[in-house]
């Protein structure tokens, strides 16, 4: 993730929570799993491939599924783990919120870690202090979580808060003007960091007419509106086992969490919450927009549309995505030091996009260049090598986001959400190894063009044909 995504704390890719959550250890957006495979997945790498289908038999097995009152639950053991992590999911992101009340979501879930009814502020921060147990939350385009993470030692009390937290926030006056008022700051400063407005100027072009234009974080006037009353219904809207998803990893037993999570959850109303699928993106033609800004350099992003998670194409489009960035970095940094941090990207959305980022006083160079390396992933193979070194270099990377329980809850989370079931987290390594350099080219083709580029500094230094002159 690049500098720009970090300072908007987006996703998707993701992949909910590349934000509070991984500096928390909690379960997040952009939750990735299964590092207990990171060892043996590195091994099984070059190995035939009946030893790489061990391999996710293996991780399969770990993972235990099972239904309380309509509520679905996953439980991964990790045998000698010390920390256990665990999220509440609800579907639906920003399909469940409008025009109108952008940002009740996040806000109603923030305000619900403050307190609850039987662990007021000052006491549930003094239990989780001396416990070391951080509650959290975090929402993306496509659900939201409500998250735990505690050592395995205060698990038992960390669940009571955790179900507290859950089934009865306190929505007191106070806790919501507190929340709001920092909610609403934080939306208000959006344009003064270029990095920040670039996306929120990419999601009005990119996302038109689709739901992920209502941007969960809200507006500074959607949020200031909003009432604890507000919050309240929302919530009792939402805690319905329909909605839900419940995702835990640690050293437990997947008997005793049934009866903890009966316990719990299981007088919660079913509800008849159905999911509906969210359209694809789909750009018809190339397009550049141009926000005058004074600022010494032209930050400058492009969305084009991919392949989602539940896409055979997705395997042949990590790789194509990881070597468009080398050859970019390679391209516009190392070659000519035209800008310090070029990018290319892939997201993780239901409704999924790829791009190109880059921060230059000369972008319609540096633009050229990176429309130049798409062309050339278009109309020349990669080879074999090529490819095996980019899948060694993304799944290191890949891994070594996953250390965490909670990465690997957020992994199990995010497949079983928009990924069309848990299971094809485990097979990932599987369809990664079986890419081709055909499909390399196919994939390429298919997605990475009809570019649409937002641009923010000076308007006269923008060669709109060099941004669109690309072949659609």
């Amino acid at each position: 993730m690049n500098q720009r995504e970090r300072n908007q704390g987006m996703s998707n890719s993701a992949p909910l929570f590349r934000r509070v959550l991984s500096s928390v250890l909690l379960i997040a957006i952009l939750f990735v799993g299964g590092s207990d495979s990171s060892q043996a997945t590195q091994q099984a790498r070059n190995q035939p491939q009946q030893t790489v289908q061990s391999v996710v038999a293996k991780q399969a097995a770990l993972v235990s599924e099972f239904d309380v009152n309509g509520l679905k639950v996953l439980l991964k053991r990790r045998e000698g783990s010390l920390t256990v992590a665990a999220g509440l999911f609800i579907r639906g992101g920003a399909s469940n919120i409008n025009a109108q009340n952008a940002g009740i979501e996040t806000l109603m879930l923030s305000v619900a870690t403050e307190a609850t009814t039987n662990f007021p502020r000052a006491r549930m921060r003094s239990e989780l202090s001396r416990m070391g147990t951080v509650i959290g939350s975090s929402s993306n385009n496509d659900y939201s979580v409500l998250s735990l993470a505690t050592t395995r030692m205060h698990f038992d009390r960390s669940w009571q808060i955790f179900s507290d937290v859950v089934l009865r926030p306190a929505f007191t006056k106070e806790d919501v003007a507190l929340v709001q008022q920092r909610q609403v700051v934080s939306l208000s400063d959006d344009t003064d960091n270029p990095d920040v407005y670039l996306q929120k100027l990419q999601e009005r072009v990119a996302y038109a007419g689709h739901p992920y234009l209502n941007n969960t974080s809200g507006t500074p006037e959607t949020v200031a509106k909003l009432t604890p009353e507000d919050l309240s219904k929302y919530h009792t809207r939402l805690m319905e086992t329909s909605r839900l998803l419940l995702v835990i990893v640690g050293d437990l037993n997947p008997a005793e969490v049934k009866t903890l999570v009966t316990a719990s959850f299981g007088k919660l109303p079913r509800g008849s919450y159905k999911s509906e699928a969210i359209p694809q993106l789909a750009f018809d033609k190339s397009s550049v927009e141009v926000t005058p800004r004074e600022l010494p350099t032209n930050y400058v992003q492009g969305l084009f549309s991919a392949p989602s998670l539940t896409s055979p194409d997705i395997y042949a489009m990590r790789i194509a995505s990881s070597l468009l960035r080398d050859r970019v970095f390679e391209e516009v940094r190392v070659k000519r030091n035209l800008s310090y941090a070029p990018d290319a990207f892939l997201r993780t959305q239901a409704a999924n996009v790829g791009g190109l980022y880059v921060t230059a006083v000369d972008a319609n160079q540096s633009i050229r260049l990176m429309l130049s390396e798409i062309n050339r992933l278009q109309t020349q193979p990669v080879s074999s090598d090529d490819i095996h070194a980019v899948i060694a270099q993304y799944l290191t990377t890949y891994y070594l986001g996953q250390e965490t329980n909670a990465a690997q809850a957020g992994e199990l989370a995010q497949y079983e959400l928009i990924g069309g079931g848990w299971r094809n987290s485990v097979d990932f390594l599987e369809r990664l190894t079986a890419v081709t350099p055909a499909d390399i080219q196919r994939v390429s083709q298919k997605y990475m063009k009809n570019i649409r580029f937002v641009v923010l500094g000076n308007p006269r230094s923008i060669d709109q044909v060099v941004f669109t002159g690309q072949a659609g």
